[in-house]
């Protein structure tokens, strides 16, 4: 039976709070000040984009003055091996490449290679995965896949032309992104996932027809909720659209069912096609907010780390990676340790967000 039939919308339940128990790390295990394990990486490649996507690199503000990062600040793929392999030691077991855009950074597939190749304590693979605009993803698709990359992410705001340039920022088609999520849906990604950012008056108007064209092949949608993410993207409550609204309207036209909770780590709570054609998703960090699961410590293409995604300032180690002056496990380790952070639950706690400046998106790869 759907949820329309039923009128029950399940997506929403207590947010579960952190708690503030520490634990005592062990083999392979790093927690933070509230328990939380360390168990992802995200590692930006790059501060550059080719859009200008409203809700991260509005293009009044990164424009040609815009002041990018140089070249010899940013990684290179040795030093960001080298933070991975001992981030991996800690506990990390997935690896997500972001940017900027990723697939701006020449030759990644060699770095992609290269995190393959790590091994977690117990001797498990490393997934290693990546979230891109997918603009250049047809063209690097069976490079990624031949460097052991076997999962990806595509941000796609819009199908239709016109909303998709008004969001992106960017003369893109549309079909540009299309095949690329179709060129790595052919070459065995699995899962492949949509990602569409929903702004209330902008592109809701496009959920029901990105639902429409990725039911039943096997690629999963995931709306999310606008976050104020950075200090330049004019975030307001008012332009959020809650999850449980868009469960509720796509499940008129779509039946849906919940798959069950939202397991631990998680960002997405998902819902399956009734008729079993595939599932939907849904990241509610305004609504639902999951700050008591994260797991997620940050790389910056210039070398430092943030525990938080709407952190202001971040744990400088370039100079230890490149130069050996410190022991990068027990960097990373202290850094974990002392994390306290639980942003989304204090704003919704408070009912506005905080007044602090936030590092730009475009920096900390989302």
């Amino acid at each position: 039976m759907s949820l329309t039939a039923r009128r029950v919308i399940a997506i929403h339940v207590a947010p579960r709070l952190a708690v503030a128990t520490r634990r005592e790390p062990t083999e392979g295990n790093t927690f933070d000040l509230l328990g939380r394990p360390l168990r992802d990486l995200r590692v930006s490649l790059t501060d550059r984009c080719n859009f200008r996507c409203t809700y991260c690199m509005p293009k009044d503000v990164f424009n040609k003055d815009y002041q990018y990062l140089a070249r010899e600040q940013i990684l290179s793929f040795e030093e960001i091996e080298r933070l991975a392999r001992e981030a991996v030691s800690l506990g990390v077991e997935k690896i997500r490449l972001t940017g900027g855009e990723p697939l701006l950074r020449k030759d990644i597939e060699v770095l992609v290679n290269q995190l393959s190749q790590l091994r977690t304590p117990d001797g498990g693979p490393v997934d290693v995965t990546m979230t891109t605009n997918g603009s250049l993803l047809a063209r690097k698709a069976a490079a990624l896949r031949d460097a052991g990359m076997t999962r990806i992410t595509v941000s796609l705001d819009a199908l239709d032309q016109h909303t998709f340039s008004a969001m992106s920022g960017s003369d893109a088609s549309v079909g540009t992104v299309l095949d690329g999520i179709e060129a790595a849906r052919q070459l065995g990604f699995s899962p492949v996932k949509v990602n569409t950012v929903v702004r209330r008056g902008v592109n809701e108007d496009q959920i029901i027809p990105i639902v429409r064209r990725f039911k039943g092949t096997g690629v999963t949608p995931r709306f999310i909720e606008f976050m104020d993410v950075g200090s330049t993207n004019r975030w307001e409550l008012r332009e959020v659209v809650p999850s449980a609204e868009l469960v509720r309207r796509i499940d008129s036209v779509f039946p849906l069912t919940p798959s069950g909770a939202r397991p631990g780590r998680a960002t997405s709570r998902t819902f399956d096609f009734l008729d079993g054609s595939g599932r939907v998703g849904f990241i509610s960090s305004v609504t639902e907010p999951f700050c008591a699961d994260c797991s997620r410590l940050r790389l910056t293409a210039d070398g430092r780390l943030f525990t938080c995604l709407f952190g202001a300032e971040g744990v400088d180690v370039r100079a230890a990676l490149r130069h050996g002056d410190g022991d990068l496990a027990g960097i990373l380790r202290s850094v974990w340790y002392e994390r306290s952070e639980r942003y989304s639950e204090l704003r919704g706690e408070s009912g506005a967000p905080g007044t602090a400046q936030h590092a730009e998106m475009s920096l900390l790869g989302g």
